[in-house]
């Protein structure tokens, strides 16, 4: 469990976290939501460890993360997936590379191991087909067509899942993405928003989403924390969301229902 304990966070004279306290609640999907600038971003990097807190405490799996050596830090963030808005793919590498950067920058060097987390992650996110156990023609022929590609030769939508792919490698108990569905048609939108809950269930992970997207909202989110100005303005489901009096609620969804 993620737990988000009056954490404030300050960059010179500009205060962007203002005492927040939250909890992410185990195996369900938790969106962040509000306006650009309002400190979103900068409390994701604070769940990982980039970023220490002024005061307050970022507490994963009751271990507070600022109070970790580096080697606890590690084995934490092993723990976590992270998927990128943009999916940040190096252009210069193919699918297989992509996804598996993580374990041979951790010095996996096993060619057997990374195809296999490879061809498990890929197939998880329906750019391969299931994996049955026995041999299967058509799903070697579509790996060996897959794992070469450069992200060049994929559409936007197949690119999300490859960066989606690259967070789940390794046993991960969150997943923390960052604008999933920017950038993307309604369709393709909506075709992540069901991936980032179907992987939730499969693989029982921890989904932590910042979003824009009020549609995607109301699809995936079990529960919704709201930030203004640095501020906690709302934690609760979409449905309470959709009826919350509060004039900075109602604001952000008359503009975003435009």
């Amino acid at each position: 469990m993620i737990e988000i304990i009056d954490l404030h966070k300050s960059f010179g004279d500009k205060n962007v976290l203002k005492g927040i306290s939250f909890t992410v609640p185990d195996n369900q999907t938790m969106c962040i939501i509000g306006k650009s600038g309002c400190g979103k971003s900068v409390l994701i990097k604070h769940i990982v460890g980039l970023l220490e807190p002024d005061n307050g405490k970022v507490i994963v799996d009751g271990k507070d993360i600022n109070s970790l050596s580096k080697q606890e830090l590690f084995e934490i963030r092993k723990k976590m997936g992270f998927v990128f808005q943009g999916s940040a793919l190096f252009d210069s590498f193919t699918v297989f590379e992509n996804v598996v950067i993580g374990l041979t920058e951790h010095g996996v060097k096993d060619e057997d191991i990374l195809i296999k987390e490879a061809q498990k992650v890929l197939s998880a996110v329906g750019l391969l087909p299931e994996l049955n156990g026995s041999a299967n023609k058509e799903f070697e022929k579509e790996w060996k067509i897959l794992k070469d590609k450069k992200p060049s030769d994929l559409s936007g939508g197949m690119k999300k899942r490859v960066g989606v792919a690259r967070g789940l490698v390794g046993e991960k108990n969150y997943i923390l993405y960052d604008e999933p569905t920017t950038g993307l048609d309604p369709v393709t939108s909506e075709q992540i928003d069901n991936l980032i809950l179907n992987l939730s269930k499969k693989f029982k992970i921890t989904s932590l989403v910042i979003t824009h997207d009020m549609f995607s909202v109301d699809r995936i989110a079990s529960n919704v924390v709201m930030l203004n100005e640095g501020h906690l303005a709302f934690e609760g489901s979409p449905g309470e969301l959709h009826n919350s009096s509060n004039p900075v609620v109602r604001e952000f969804l008359e503009r975003y229902n435009k």
